[in-house]
């Protein structure tokens, strides 16, 4: 960076727990990285590191209190609106309480209240604390409301007991914090539809027909599309993979469900991204009881045909927004990019991503290959990369098609 100007302009605010020495490392971490770091205590902070340490790593003064004394100056007010990222580490549940719920009694709270920059939060609390109904409830709300949160590591904790609560490993703080200020927000004010997951089709009280899908890609992109602005919500097929925060989640088991939750949100959205593995069939009718392996009604499985979700959308959307876009998946075990593009013309996308699949490729954890199809555009091939990079690439193209269209 060529200036001090140029460097990101950082606020830490470290809150009162034992975590709070680590604060200095990531004040030192983040200054190397080329910020330009304010540091801002609270009380409690004051009594497990002083003000003094991270005057001396900064070079700048540590602010302690709401107003300045003698200057005139309201120190919540200057800091809010002369930075360029809020970084919370170690949150308290007490403090998460405080900003979650709106109140601005200390230099912290009054700040993240007041601030328009990106807040990020680091938890570090005892896991019974962390765990609690209450902290998990302000947590949703926060991250609603767009702070990035990173979650506490498992391991010992200061009590002696051990669980979830420790703060985040300082170079991942950092890493995260540093990522945040690159993110783009091209997706501010947007309304997303993304559908995710496998369906599960009853063939009775016990049995499904399902695949080998676990809404892991879906999940990414609703992460990612929260973190660029925009309105997402998700309609998450069953997955043993816990639902993102700061996105509406509609949870839904069969193909006809998955439908009507989307038919319900699609005339509001202005992208459609069907990332669901839908079942093409289903039991023509599911068994009241569960049958068992002497009846000879189960040698046989009549099967009807799921209406198709994507085709079924994706004329609505168009219809409703101008310059909307829907975004389909195809998920092939060859000739990938073939049967993808056959799948983007017959069911109107705008967009279509492929990929191979097969067992142990393509569904859950582990790096993934996608290439890019559309109407006029060359494919473009993109990975083998985590899930987290392939949404950000699939989200990069989304962005690139709402950009031509209010340009156009």
């Amino acid at each position: 960076m060529s200036s001090s100007e140029d460097r990101p302009r950082i606020l830490v605010a470290v809150s009162g727990s034992v975590a709070a020495y680590k604060a200095a490392e990531i004040v030192r971490l983040l200054m190397k990285a080329g910020a330009r770091v304010e540091v801002a205590m609270t009380a409690g902070a004051q009594r497990f590191i002083t003000p003094l340490t991270f005057g001396a790593i900064t070079q700048r003064p540590v602010h302690t209190e709401l107003f300045h004394e003698g200057s005139g100056e309201i120190e919540h007010v200057e800091r809010a609106h002369d930075v360029d990222l809020m970084l919370i580490a170690p949150a308290t549940a007490n403090v998460l309480a405080r900003i979650a719920h709106g109140l601005a009694d200390d230099i912290v709270t009054a700040t993240a209240l007041s601030t328009r920059a990106p807040i990020v939060v680091a938890p570090a609390m005892e896991s019974g604390m962390w765990d609690a109904p209450a902290t998990q409830h302000n947590l949703r709300t926060l991250a609603e409301r767009g702070v990035l949160i990173i979650d506490p590591e498992s391991g010992p904790l200061a009590s002696g007991r051990s669980g979830v609560g420790r703060l985040a490993a300082p170079e991942l703080i950092v890493a995260r914090v540093m990522e945040r200020l690159r993110q783009r927000r091209d997706l501010a004010g947007r309304r997303v539809l993304i559908t995710a997951g496998p369906t599960f089709e009853a063939i009775d009280p016990v049995r499904v027909l399902t695949n080998r899908s676990t809404g892991a890609m879906g999940i990414a992109i609703a992460e990612e599309a929260r973190g660029r602005g925009a309105l997402v919500t998700l309609v998450l097929g069953p997955t043993h993979l816990a639902a993102p925060l700061g996105v509406t989640t509609l949870r839904v088991e069969s193909a006809l469900e998955m439908l009507r939750a989307a038919e319900g949100e699609i005339d509001q959205a202005e992208v459609l991204i069907a990332a669901a593995a839908v079942s093409d069939y289903r039991p023509a009718s599911a068994e009241l009881t569960k049958l068992k392996r002497s009846d000879p009604r189960a040698g046989e499985l009549r099967l009807v045909e799921n209406p198709d979700i994507l085709a079924t959308l994706a004329p609505r959307l168009h219809a409703a927004k101008k310059g909307g876009v829907v975004v389909g998946f195809a998920a092939e075990t060859d000739q990938v990019e073939a049967n993808g593009k056959e799948k983007l013309l017959r069911k109107g996308c705008d967009l279509l991503i492929a990929n191979r699949v097969g067992p142990g490729v393509g569904f859950g954890p582990g790096l993934t290959s996608v290439i890019a199809l559309s109407k006029d555009g060359a494919p473009i091939s993109f990975g083998p990369e985590p899930k987290e990079q392939v949404a950000a690439f699939v989200l990069d193209q989304i962005a690139a098609l709402l950009g031509q269209a209010s340009s156009g």
